[in-house]
């Protein structure tokens, strides 16, 4: 492909064998479509037209609850002291939000009895009462993250993406009756339809930069593999004559981006080779590949891929839980050897409940982690962290009370100057959680009268 100054835009492609790079944004493009709306090379998707800068939507989920009192501000305003659990995200003041006495009354049993786990995972973006059945007739409502890629989700090569940690189920008992459908799976297409989540940085990332037929990725991907390529390597040319094309500032921005997929491959392979390292049991089963054993490189690799696809413009919407709601997962590597559901039980006892401060530290600094990646990315004269709305928190309260009002919510990012951050609000009791998206909704551009049992719009 020939680029010149004239043609270089947000849909301008690197192309390659069975490969598609799309470029991050650079003040070339900025001048480009400021003078010219809609001029576009090598589009993917549709010719809806695009913004320069454009607001993205992330939804992150932990499960089992927090320890509240070490989550929540002993004051409102701009001035409140970050709790211990929080922390790690002082570096991010001024991008936080943390909102107090949000609900999902749809997670509370309603006549339904016992099931908190399945209902809170699944009234999380829905907030819609989950029928109560663990057979094919599942049925809670359409989330949150899907009603925004119905409405922008042409705009972008993919509407959303569905990512995960730990495993989806779509059927069995998992909750006192409940579908495992509603308890391992975040977001619903429709009310009846789960999203199955990918679990696999390597399926990821070929999924985002693969492009052409089965077959051309096929033969791409072996190639990579014999010659043990990059996907850089199989759109050379076209960097190259881009390259030459560019201003310095946008020259070195291409290198960073550039670096940062070369990065993740390396990351990817190395997770690969060490899975599939000779052990003394040999399991008859398929190993599965590209996911790390280590937690930690885990979570990190899916949070760098996401960023790379909101910096390429090739989603705008991405749901990632950390976990499953109800895991039992243990957190050795911070010292914690019991299982999270089980501690979460704690019935007031102090070793357990500094366990559990333990793992929900632990998953801050991950989001931490995360920020810092949004943070770095530099879009015109501002970062991916300003064009952000990304929601984080549990569906559950306190974990040995299994209560869903007064939940943990963090609303985190700049969402393109339309929100003020560094704030600690406190709102009527049994305020839906679902109002905080009928907000988010506002500010995207596509506004909604209601959205699951939502009372209004919040103010934020």
């Amino acid at each position: 492909m020939i680029f010149s100054s004239s043609t270089i835009t947000r849909r301008t492609v690197l192309r390659g064998m069975g490969t598609a790079v799309a470029l991050p944004l650079l003040e070339g493009m900025q001048k480009i479509e400021a003078a010219e709306p809609g001029k576009s090379l090598a589009a993917i998707g549709t010719n809806a037209s695009r913004t320069e800068k454009p607001i993205r939507s992330v939804f992150l989920y932990v499960p089992n609850g927090v320890v509240m009192p070490d989550w929540t501000p002993k004051t409102d305003g701009t001035s409140f002291e970050l709790p211990p659990i929080l922390q790690p995200l002082e570096p991010f003041r001024k991008y936080l939000n943390v909102f107090t006495g949000l609900t999902l009354d749809k997670a509370r049993p309603n006549g339904d009895g016992p099931g908190d786990h399945a209902r809170a995972n699944a009234t999380f973006l829905t907030g819609r009462q989950p029928r109560k059945t663990n057979g094919a007739d599942i049925r809670v409502g359409q989330s949150a993250d899907q009603w925004i890629a119905n409405q922008i989700g042409n705009l972008t090569r993919f509407p959303s993406l569905e990512l995960g940690i730990e495993r989806g189920l779509q059927s069995g008992n998992c909750d006192s009756g409940y579908s495992c459908a509603y308890q391992a799976n975040f977001s619903w297409r429709a009310e009846a339809t789960p999203n199955a989540k990918e679990i696999d940085p390597k399926l990821v990332f070929d999924r985002l930069f693969g492009a052409g037929s089965g077959q051309e990725q096929n033969q791409a991907q072996a190639k990579r593999e014999l010659y043990n390529k990059s996907i850089l390597d199989l759109v050379r040319d076209d960097v190259t004559h881009l390259h030459h094309q560019l201003g310095k500032a946008d020259q070195r921005k291409m290198d960073e981006y550039l670096t940062a997929i070369r990065e993740v491959e390396q990351r990817i392979r190395f997770a690969q080779e060490h899975r599939n390292s000779k052990t003394s049991f040999k399991p008859n089963l398929p190993k599965p590949t590209g996911i790390p054993k280590d937690l930690v490189e885990h979570i990190r690799l899916m949070c760098d891929i996401s960023v790379l696809a909101l910096q390429a413009d090739l989603t705008r919407v991405i749901t990632l839980p950390f976990a499953n709601d109800g895991s039992n997962r243990s957190y050795k590597m911070i010292g914690v050897n019991d299982g999270h559901h089980d501690l979460s039980h704690h019935g007031n006892d102090k070793v357990k409940l500094e366990k559990i401060r333990k793992i929900n530290r632990f998953h801050i600094e991950q989001l931490a982690y995360f920020l810092s990646k949004l943070q770095s990315v530099q879009e015109g004269n501002t970062t991916l962290l300003d064009q952000i709305m990304l929601v984080y928190g549990s569906g559950i309260g306190d974990g040995n009370r299994h209560n869903h009002d007064d939940l943990p919510i963090l609303f985190i990012g700049g969402a393109g100057g339309k929100v003020e951050g560094g704030r600690h609000i406190t709102y009527a009791k049994d305020t839906p959680l679902m109002n905080l998206y009928l907000a988010m909704f506002e500010k995207l551009g596509c506004p909604k009268g209601s959205f699951g049992d939502s009372t209004g719009t919040l103010k934020i």
